[in-house]
Order: structure tokens, then sequence, then C-alpha cells
């Protein structure tokens, strides 16, 4: 009887994983919701706060709620690894049979997670949460849907940018993610990648509880690049095409050049199509070969076989 109870303490009806880096201040209060938000599905859950070496030593904060309440699970990476990695750290731990993904800034609703539930009742084994009304900049809004335009070319697919990785999926989801140990990761991309029975709910965006995004424009190239060429090799394709596509405009000025010096003879002689002709063959090269390069790099980097995360200290954690 005491091995069946105990058995029943230990179960974890559904996990919440939370990468923190730059919100220091919203850890008492994301904490707070959250339970309130979880008690209403089920008494046995666990939240994971996993600290991607904050600069603002937001471990201190997670520190003292994993002290005050156990069924939190604190994680302190040994640097920062970024917020993909932070994700796969804590899914790694996480032992619930229903997964939860969000942000620690407080503009994915705790109160939301109740209808993410719900809805996966219905038969669906992912749920994710098509933010309304984000607060974000034009410029920011106008960039993330020109890169997800891109990223539906290059890899034939299509893409909801208002979807974020605030979602919750089902346990068998979460361990053939978890299997998937490449070092070019994208939550959201890698789950839809997996299949399974998706969907969406509207959910209205909240402003951010402090400071602003760690996501810089440089960061965000760095990133696209990275998804997209670990994705999808039409990348080479493209640089191939374009490479024909200038030899064939290139053969067509040379046929051109001969006729009009067979008819009219007056070929203009000059070095400033000669200087055009190599910068653009020589740019079109250099982009070909960068592209090979970003190919080769991605190889280089997955035949390292480094660990994805370094953790540093970890709080509360259980077996699985």
């Amino acid at each position: 009887m005491s091995e069946k109870i105990e058995e029943q303490v230990k179960k974890i009806d559904i996990s919440v994983v939370i990468p923190v880096y730059g919100c220091r201040a919203a850890i008492p209060e994301l904490h707070r919701r959250l339970c309130e938000s979880l008690e209403k599905i089920s008494k046995a859950f666990e939240i994971i706060l996993v600290d991607d070496y904050c600069p603002q030593n937001s471990w201190e904060e997670i520190q003292k709620v994993c002290e005050k309440d156990k069924r939190v699970i604190g994680i302190h990476m040994a640097r920062n690894f970024g917020q993909i990695r932070a994700i796969t750290a804590g899914l790694d731990k996480s032992r619930g049979d229903w997964v939860v993904v969000m942000d620690c800034d407080l503009q994915d609703r705790p109160e939301t997670i109740p209808e993410l539930y719900q809805k996966a009742q219905e038969g669906y084994d992912v749920v994710f949460a098509r933010r309304e009304g984000r607060k974000d900049s034009a410029i920011t809004k106008f960039l993330s849907k020109c890169f997800y335009k891109v990223y539906d070319y290059f890899t034939d697919g299509t893409f909801d940018s208002s979807i974020c990785n605030f979602s919750i999926s089902k346990r068998k989801v979460i361990d053939y993610y978890c299997r998937m140990r490449e070092q070019n990761r994208a939550y959201t991309m890698f789950i839809r990648w997996l299949g399974f029975k998706q969907t969406a709910i509207d959910m209205p965006a909240d402003e951010r509880f402090e400071g602003k995004s760690s996501y810089n424009l440089k960061r965000k190239l760095k990133m696209a690049f990275e998804i997209i060429t670990s994705q999808s090799n039409k990348p080479l394709l493209f640089s191939v095409k374009l490479g024909f596509v200038s030899a064939f405009l290139a053969l067509i000025y040379i046929i051109y050049l001969v006729f009009r010096e067979i008819i009219l003879g007056d070929v203009l002689v000059g070095w400033t199509s000669i200087v055009a002709s190599i910068y653009l063959m020589g740019g079109i090269i250099l982009c070909a070969i960068g592209v090979v390069g970003i190919y080769v790099g991605n190889i280089f980097n997955e035949a390292k076989n480094r660990p994805l995360y370094v953790i540093d200290e970890c709080l509360n954690a259980k077996e699985k």
C-alpha cells in the first residue's frame, strides 16, 4: 500500500519549463500566478526554472522560490547557452504527462495554461498559443514576417509568425523532441516537424514585466541562418540556380556582342563592362562559397558532438 502511495506522489500530471534570462523581478509574480493557474488543473505539478546565466543574477530569486516551494525545480547553467538550449535542459528534467513551455517575462499569461490543457483534452497532442496584439515594435513584427516567409520558401512549409514557444505537449512528443540532439535547434519548428495532432488557440499578449528582449537584429539574423541551414538544403540549390542564371545571362550578352560586331562593327571597347562582370560573378561565387561554408560549419559543430548545455547546479530535482 505504501509503495502505491509513493508512486502516486511521484507521478506528475503537468510540468512547466521556463528559461530565465533578464527578468529577475518577474520570478516571484510568475511563481504565484503559475501556482494559482496550475492548481485548477492538478495538485501534481512541477515548475522548472532554468537560469541561463542571467546577468541580473536571477539564480538568487530562483533559490528563494525553490526553498519555499519544493514543487519548483531550479537549474543553473554553467554559462549562457541560449534560450532554446535552456528549454532543452528543462525538458530533459521534466516528468509530467503534459509539458508546458513558456517565457519568463509574463508576456505569456500563466492563466492561459488551463485553456491550453482543456483544448489538449479534445484529442490534441500539441496545442500552441497564438499571440494576438503582440507588444512589439513595427520593425520587429515586419522582420518576423519576412523571416517566416523566407523560412516557408526554403523548407516548403507554412508557418504562422504569431505562434510562439508557449504551448502544451504530450509526454510522447517531448520525449521525441529530447531525442533530437542537433546543435542548431528551434523548439517550435522541431515540434511542428515531429507531427502528431496539433492545433493553436488565440491568446492576448501582455506587456513585458521588465526589461527588453535580448534578441537584437544581429542575434535574430544569426538565428535565422542557423535555423534555415540546419533544416533545409534549399540555399545550396538556390546558389546553384543563381550561378546558372548568371552564366546564361553572360552567354546571351556574349552572343549579342558577336552579332553587333558582325552586323554593325562597332562593339564598344572598355574596361567598365569587364570590371562590372568580374564584380558580379565574383560576388555570386563568394555567396555560393559562403553558403557552402555555413553547411560545412554546421557539419563541423555536429561532428564535435559536444553536450547541448552544462548544468552548474540543480535544486529540488528528482529522478525521472
